[in-house]
C-alpha cells in the first residue's frame, strides 16, 4: 500500500503551460488536457514545447517586422519622387564622353530597359584594392580624371559611378531609382572585376547624395565588400531637405520615408570611414557624428578636416585626403606595409614633391 502511494504521489498531472497559453487553439480538447507523467522524459518534452512556442512567436515577429520594412521601402521610393522634392534634390549636369586619361577605361551598365549608367575605372593594378564611388550632385565623371590618377598613386583602382541623367548617362534621376540603381551597377561592376581578373579588396565609397548609394549597397551587399566608405554624407534626410528648401513637415514626410541613412548603417558591420569638413553647411558636421555613432561596426573611424566644408575637403587636406583612405584600406585589406617599404613611400613621395617645386 506504501508502495502505491509512493507511485501515485510521483504521478503528478502536468499540463503544457506555453502551449495551452499560446497555442490551445491549434489542439483539441483531449490533447489541450494532456496530462503527462513527471519523470525525465516528460519534462523534456515539456521544455521542447516551451522552446518550439517561443521560436515560433519570434519568427511571427520577424515576419511581421520584414513585411513593415518592405512597406517603409515602398512608401519611401513612391513618396520621394514628388516633383517638389524632385527638382531640389537632384541637379544633373549633362557632358559629353570624353576620351579617358591613361590608365581609364569607360564601362556602360545597363540597369534598366533603355537605361545606361557610365562609370569610368581609374586603374593601377588587378591587385590592388578597389573602390567604387558613388559622387556628389551636380558632379560627374570628367571631374573626377584629375583625382582618379591620385588614387591610383596610392596604389588604389578608383572606380566612379554616375546617376541616371548625369553627364552621358541615359535616363532621368529619380529618387525611387537611385538605389536600385546603384545596386544593380555595383553588382554589374563587380562582376566586371571578377571576369577581369581584378583580384584585390572591394571597398564601396559615397560622397555626399553618393552617400545614399553607398550606405545602401553596403546594407544590400555587405558581404561582396571589405569595407564602406563615407565622404560629406548625411544621416537624416529631412534636415538636408529641409536646407535645400523642401518644407517637409508640410507634406507630413517621415524619416522613414527617406534614405533613412542613419537606420541602414546601424545594420552595417564591414568596417568604416568617415570623412567629413569641420565648416560644411550642406550637411553640418553633426550628421557625420551621428553616422558615426549609429554604425554597427566594431571598426570604425571618423577624420574631420579642419578648416573644409561640403565641396573643399580634397583642397584642405591635399595628399592627407589620399593618405587617410589608403591607410584604412590596407589596414582593412591586411595589406599594410612593413616599416621598410613605408620608409620606401615616404622618399618617394618626397622626391615627387621636390620635382614639383619650383
Amino acid at each position: 500500500m506504501q508502495a502505491n502511494m509512493t507511485r501515485l504521489q510521483l504521478r503528478r498531472p502536468i499540463r503544457l503551460p506555453l502551449i495551452a497559453k499560446y497555442f490551445s487553439f491549434l489542439f483539441p480538447a483531449p490533447v489541450r488536457t494532456w496530462r503527462l507523467r513527471r519523470t525525465s522524459f516528460g519534462m523534456w518534452l515539456e521544455r521542447c514545447f516551451g522552446v518550439t512556442a517561443m521560436v515560433l512567436i519570434f519568427l511571427t515577429a520577424t515576419c511581421r517586422a520584414e513585411h513593415a520594412t518592405s512597406i517603409s521601402l515602398s512608401a519611401t521610393r513612391t513618396d520621394m519622387d514628388r516633383p517638389e522634392i524632385t527638382r531640389l534634390l537632384f541637379h544633373p549636369h549633362k557632358t559629353a564622353r570624353n576620351t579617358p586619361p591613361a590608365d581609364a577605361i569607360d564601362i556602360d551598365v545597363p540597369v534598366a530597359d533603355g537605361v545606361t549608367i557610365a562609370c569610368r575605372l581609374y586603374s593601377h593594378a588587378i591587385t590592388t584594392p578597389t573602390l567604387i564611388f558613388f559622387h556628389g550632385n551636380s558632379e560627374t565623371i570628367p571631374d573626377y580624371d584629375e583625382i582618379g590618377p591620385m588614387y591610383t598613386q596610392e596604389h588604389l583602382n578608383f572606380l566612379v559611378v554616375e546617376y541616371r541623367g548625369y553627364g552621358w548617362s541615359t535616363g532621368t534621376p529619380q529618387a525611387s531609382t537611385l538605389l536600385p540603381d546603384s545596386n544593380v551597377a555595383f553588382l554589374a561592376l563587380k562582376e566586371w572585376l571578377d571576369t577581369h581578373g581584378y583580384t584585390g579588396a572591394l571597398f564601396v565609397m559615397g560622397r555626399s547624395l553618393g552617400s545614399a548609394s553607398a550606405i545602401d549597397v553596403a546594407c544590400t551587399h555587405g558581404e561582396a565588400i571589405s569595407g564602406l566608405i563615407i565622404e560629406s554624407g548625411f544621416a537624416r534626410t529631412l534636415p538636408l531637405l529641409k536646407v535645400l528648401g523642401i518644407d517637409t513637415a508640410r507634406m507630413g514626410f517621415s524619416e522613414e520615408q527617406s534614405f533613412n541613412n542613419a537606420s541602414k548603417i546601424a545594420r552595417i558591420t564591414k568596417p568604416t570611414f568617415i570623412l567629413h569638413g569641420q565648416y560644411d553647411q550642406l550637411i553640418p558636421l553633426w550628421q557625420a557624428e551621428t553616422l558615426q555613432a549609429e554604425s554597427g561596426a566594431r571598426n570604425k573611424e571618423m577624420q574631420v578636416v579642419p578648416g573644409a566644408d561640403h565641396n573643399s575637403l580634397i583642397a584642405v587636406a591635399g595628399p592627407l585626403y589620399f593618405q587617410a583612405i589608403r591607410k584604412f584600406v590596407e589596414k582593412v585589406a591586411g595589406i599594410a606595409p612593413d616599416w621598410r617599404e613605408r620608409r620606401r613611400q615616404f622618399k618617394a613621395q618626397q622626391a615627387r614633391q621636390t620635382e614639383g617645386a619650383p
